[in-house]
């Protein structure tokens, strides 16, 4: 994974992390390996806090890219919408508690 640009966000308490990731010979990343390598890429993150949107692979290329959103705080993340959040959590497997 290439980052891209980097933007802090003060205001919202995030990161924004536009990537690019190339994958020749290998199928497109799935969440969970995105939500790693961003949460690597950006030091003292954490996993729970990533989200990642507006994803991109064009057809026939091994080239995705996207959006992550990295959270200071649980407090700060209650602002990411509630379907990137169930998303999130499905894989994760905490899907019980994002119910409400």
């Amino acid at each position: 994974m290439q980052v891209i640009d980097r933007k802090d966000n003060p205001l919202l308490n995030r990161v924004e992390i536009r990537f690019v990731w190339n994958h020749p010979n290998s199928p497109t990343p799935d969440l969970s390996q995105m939500i790693a390598a961003a949460a690597k890429a950006e030091p003292g993150a954490k996993e729970d806090l990533v989200f990642i949107k507006d994803v991109s692979t064009r057809f026939g290329m091994p080239r995705t890219t996207g959006l992550a959103l990295i959270y200071s705080s649980e407090e700060a993340s209650s602002i990411a919408p509630n379907f990137i959040v169930k998303r999130h959590n499905r894989v994760s497997g905490e899907e019980s508690s994002a119910e409400g």
